[in-house]
C-alpha cells in the first residue's frame, strides 16, 4: 500500500509559479514510478509528468514541456512538480499517482496507476 498526500496548490496569476508536493508513505519512492495528472471541470484526467522508478528518467506532456519540472526526493519520500509560466489552461485539480509495477509504456495512462492522492486545486487567473 502507498498513501499519498498532495500540497502546494493555490491561486496564481498567469505567468506565475507554484510548486506542488506529494508526500508518500508505505513504500520507498525509489522503487515506485511517480506521476502527476490533472483534471479540469468537464474534462478527463490527463497526464502531466512522471518519473520512472528504474532509472529516474522524467516524462512530460507536450503542453507542459519546458514549463514544468518533476523531481523526486527519495530520502523524503516526496515528489515535486515545479510549475513555471503558468497559463489559465493549467487550471485543474492536480493529482499525485504512484505505482510500483508500472511498465514504461503505461507511464502516461492514468488507469494503470494503482495509488492516488486526493488532489490539490491549482487556479491560474488571466
Amino acid at each position: 500500500q502507498v498513501q499519498l498526500q498532495e500540497s502546494g496548490g493555490g491561486l496564481v496569476q498567469a505567468g506565475g509559479s507554484l510548486r506542488l508536493s506529494c508526500e508518500g508513505s508505505g513504500r520507498a519512492f525509489s522503487s515506485v514510478t511517480m506521476g502527476w495528472f490533472r483534471q479540469a471541470p468537464g474534462k478527463e484526467r490527463e497526464f502531466v509528468a512522471a518519473v520512472f522508478r528504474s532509472y529516474g528518467r522524467s516524462y512530460y506532456a507536450d503542453s507542459v514541456k519546458g514549463r514544468f519540472t518533476i523531481s523526486k526526493d527519495n530520502a523524503k519520500n516526496t515528489v515535486y512538480l515545479q510549475m513555471n509560466n503558468l497559463k489559465p489552461d493549467d487550471t485543474a485539480v492536480y493529482y499525485c499517482a504512484a505505482d510500483p509495477g508500472l511498465i514504461l509504456s503505461s507511464i502516461r495512462e492514468a488507469r494503470d496507476y494503482d495509488y492516488w492522492g486526493l488532489g490539490t486545486q491549482v487556479t491560474v487567473s488571466s
